[in-house]
């Protein structure tokens, strides 16, 4: 939503929009002349908005993220202004562009990122909405400098799952890096939401082609389509992966061409199988085999994506978005990789309480793969309480000896009283918010 508003803002639009909370994100917009609010208050909405005459010149964007109850939303949809949904506005955008999607219940927004760095870095100009702030460029929007130019423009965009909204995208190029069970209060069960993707996939441009992780069910003999991975044979392919100064090395071998030692410094096998993805796309779009290498070696990441906030001897800080068990799964796994021996302290909030009633198993199994944990409580975001739904759910069902619920409020002291050697923050929640307050107390704790 903000990449969108800040999209607009850029086209010359006034912007003004509605948040649940107050985040450096909104500043930032807020910095930039985008008018925002944080409650559910119709008399926060700047008058010229409820003009009711002028509303042919406004137009209501909302996520499904939005709970069906929201004051604001519902007297714009009771006025008859046109309100549409964040999904289909990006269809719009994106109708007329050479457009690259980007779908997965994980792995998105750092394949969306990779490709557009790659594609920028090797001379491919590209507009680009990501669901993360991409430290290379410092923002989710990535703009395109072809003005006055009257070539097809580029647009990478990820393909949101959520409420069948990639379903709006007609991509020249689909990646889909992941299909694993999730958002079952939409789908009801794996069964649905693969067959969702298919029909993404179905809906890739006649020439266009579709770039998959092997072993995902999306065969289709009626498309241009190449299969990528770092564990099986597939058309492009990550190997020989060794960690080097707490950096990924490998090689990657597709198209007829062999890249040997590409250094990726992200972390995280899961990244380099993104990187892998990202890669293919750049063949596709004619990236030289030097610019991929020299463009992949330059990519720093994205914010909230295992970023490093402490990295010394005594302690290391990692933030992650992950909030899914397989994203948890291959983030701790990732930290094991690079610091084997060290205790590894997780402090995970679950993100919705479908999604912890859903998977409390597969959540405390991913978990038990920590040393310690620390459990937050469960983040609501657009949903009611569920009965007998909370973290205990999740914290029962795990392995370890050491694991604790705590509340937002105590958590520096918990830490504080901690004996830790590295620290991992997961959750899409407002846990970010924890994340300065944290690292003071680590440096502190350590004299740092």
């Amino acid at each position: 939503m903000s990449a969108l508003a800040r999209f607009f803002n850029a086209n010359g639009k006034k912007i003004a929009g509605y948040d649940k909370t107050s985040t450096p994100l909104t500043d930032e917009l807020i910095h930039e002349n985008i008018h925002i609010h944080f409650d559910d208050n119709l008399n926060l909405v700047p008058e010229e908005y409820k003009d009711i005459s002028q509303k042919d010149k406004t137009l209501i964007i909302y996520t499904p993220a939005i709970p069906v109850d929201f004051t604001e939303l519902n007297w714009f949809r009771k006025n008859n202004y046109v309100v549409v949904k964040r999904s289909e506005v990006l269809g719009l955008i994106t109708s007329k562009s050479f457009t690259i999607a980007v779908g997965g219940t994980h792995g998105k927004t750092t394949t969306s990122s990779i490709i557009t760095h790659l594609l920028k870095h090797g001379g491919v100009d590209c507009t680009s909405f990501l669901g993360g702030i991409a430290k290379n460029f410092n923002s989710n929007l990535v703009l395109s400098e072809r003005s006055g130019k009257k070539t097809k423009p580029v647009v990478v965009v990820e393909a949101d799952e959520f409420d069948h909204s990639f379903l709006t995208l007609f991509p020249d190029i689909a990646v889909v890096t992941s299909m694993d069970a999730d958002h079952l209060d939409i789908y009801h069960n794996k069964k649905n939401l693969e067959d969702s993707y298919k029909t993404f996939i179905s809906q890739v441009k006649e020439k266009g082609v579709t770039i998959y992780r092997a072993g995902l069910d999306l065969k289709n003999k009626n498309q241009n389509q190449y299969t990528y991975s770092i564990n099986t044979s597939a058309d492009f392919k990550g190997e020989n992966i060794v960690v080097k100064n707490h950096q990924y090395v490998f090689d990657f071998t597709g198209k007829g061409l062999r890249f040997d030692g590409l250094t990726l410094g992200l972390p995280g096998r899961h990244n380099v199988e993104n990187a892998v993805a990202a890669i293919a796309v750049a063949l596709q779009m004619n990236i030289t085999p030097e610019n991929v290498a020299s463009g992949l070696s330059s990519y720093e990441g994205v914010k909230r994506r295992f970023e490093f906030h402490i990295r010394t001897p005594q302690i290391t800080f990692i933030d992650d978005y992950a909030h899914h068990p397989e994203e948890l799964r291959a983030a701790i796994l990732s930290v094991k990789e690079l610091y084997p021996g060290k205790k590894i302290t997780g402090i995970f909030q679950p993100h919705l309480y479908s999604r912890t009633k859903d998977f409390a198993d597969e959540f405390a199994k991913s978990l038990s793969l920590l040393d310690e944990l620390i459990l937050l409580d469960i983040y609501p975001a657009r949903e009611k309480p569920i009965p007998g739904v909370d973290s205990k759910l999740i914290l029962d069902k795990v392995s370890l000896e050491k694991k604790n619920i705590c509340s937002k409020i105590n958590l520096l002291t918990d830490l504080e009283n901690r004996n830790t050697e590295v620290v991992i923050t997961l959750g899409a929640g407002d846990i970010d918010q924890l994340v300065e307050p944290v690292k003071k107390i680590l440096l502190n704790k350590h004299k740092l």
